[in-house]
């Protein structure tokens, strides 16, 4: 008997956009969701496609990798792009969503279709015999089909995911604050917090000798922490001028008050539409919450913040895609079985969310004609992205987002960057195209 369905379990990013690309081809899909009976530690609302880190979707410019992975996605026609351009909010030269309406927007995308099946309910089995699934269960899937995943695919690698504190505006003291974007790009959309040499240092030392969550013991043996989501605390320990060479990095900002460049600057970013709540731009941090607010209330302008949340470490688990994945996302050794999102090794919202739409439209293609499709071109972002994470040869596995660095070069050399970048999103955009022409 013919399958009738495809089954998708998780209603992350990932596993939206599979459930509804699958949907869209008119498929019958039935979508497994563990929330709202069941929730991580990391997860707080019902609702579905829930950003747990930030709000950000990273930069807009089609040129940037970010943005060309965007792109993409919109030509393959991605939910949470609609939801994104539905419910952005100003973030200079990057897309960020006031991720209330933008979970809203998916949930109710994913719930009013008609070809869409919700289930809440904990899937602890991947018993769907002969049957085709996506597994898109993210990097907070719960431990007992952590455990069925391991059979699958062998040990697990594990790491963890650090998230920013929010804090309310109404609570910051604006008469040391300024509101201004690097180099005057965008409509001053960051809210700029200035250090002196004096009050960085005092800083400085009182961040390196916080305290933070103490790890357990099975915890500390598998603890990687990613590079780019690494605590601040962590990375302050480098070295006194790391942080502010990085995430409070005051160059193409001028302080109004004195016309010069700070010694360092802690940014505040919308988190909603409203401009209410504000997420301190590269914060993620392990510290415990009082000291969190002890340490980061001596921030300039933040001395009386209210923290509408406090910052958060999360275990992030993913599996060795080079190992057990084809290019297609299925596994080698069971064509019917697929993985979707950061589970994968993709790292972050839209690196998640676009793995979920060409699983989904390999899927969807074995179901309704008993093949996968052919690999992305190697020179779409999408496609780089795919076939890093596939590429037998990558020594060391590890999690990988969109970056220029994993496209092909251009057959000539463009000195200039942006000039360089420019040709390089021209030439994905149009090898996606004719993808698309030939084989959707």
């Amino acid at each position: 008997m013919k399958q009738k369905s495809v089954n998708v379990i998780g209603a992350g990013l990932a596993g939206c956009e599979a459930a509804w690309t699958l949907a869209q081809k008119g498929i019958k899909v039935n979508l497994y969701e563990m929330k709202p009976k069941k929730k991580s530690p990391a997860h707080h609302s019902d609702m579905l496609c829930e950003l747990v880190c930030s709000n950000s979707l990273k930069a807009a410019r089609i040129e940037s990798a970010a943005g060309l992975l965007k792109e993409e996605m919109r030509r393959l026609g991605s939910v949470t792009m609609m939801a994104a351009a539905e419910t952005s909010v100003s973030a200079g030269g990057a897309l960020a969503v006031d991720r209330e309406l933008f979970s809203s927007y998916v949930t109710e995308k994913i719930t009013n279709h008609p070809n869409i099946n919700l289930i809440s309910d904990e899937v602890k089995e991947i018993n769907f015999t002969d049957e085709i699934v996506i597994i898109a269960t993210g990097p907070l899937t719960s431990d007992a089909l952590a455990e069925k995943i391991k059979e699958l695919c062998g040990d697990a690698l594990s790491f963890y995911d650090a998230a920013a504190p929010i804090v309310s505006r109404e609570s910051l003291n604006m008469s040391k604050i300024f509101a201004a974007s690097r180099y005057g790009r965008g409509e001053d959309d960051y809210l700029n917090c200035p250090f002196n040499k004096e009050e960085y240092t005092d800083f400085y030392n009182a961040l390196i000798s916080a305290e933070s969550v103490e790890l357990k013991e099975f915890e500390k043996s598998a603890l990687t922490v990613y590079e780019g989501c690494m605590p601040i605390e962590i990375m302050a320990k480098r070295g006194e001028d790391t942080i502010r060479f990085g995430p409070l990095k005051p160059v193409g900002l001028r302080d109004p008050k004195t016309d010069k460049r700070p010694w360092a600057v802690v940014q505040l970013r919308k988190e909603n539409a409203e401009g209410t709540l504000l997420n301190i731009v590269g914060f993620q941090t392990n510290l415990k919450f009082p000291e969190q607010k002890r340490v980061f209330s001596m921030i300039p302008g933040m001395e009386n913040a209210e923290f509408i949340r406090y910052g958060v470490m999360h275990r992030n688990t993913f599996i060795n895609s080079p190992k057990v994945l084809t290019p297609q996302l299925n596994l080698k050794n069971n064509k019917n079985i697929f993985f979707a999102g950061q589970i994968t090794g993709v790292e972050g919202y839209i690196e998640s969310a676009a793995s979920g739409i060409f699983a989904a439209l390999n899927a969807a293609n074995l179901f309704l004609k008993g093949r996968v499709l052919s690999s992305l071109p190697e020179d779409t972002m999408l496609g780089a992205l795919i076939g890093y994470i596939t590429n037998e040869n990558v020594v060391d596995f590890q999690p990988m987002g969109s970056n220029m660095g994993i496209l092909p070069s251009l057959d000539v050399h463009i000195k200039s960057k942006q000039e360089r970048y420019s040709a390089l999103s021209a030439r994905a955009l149009n090898s996606l195209d004719c993808y698309i022409k030939s084989n959707l």
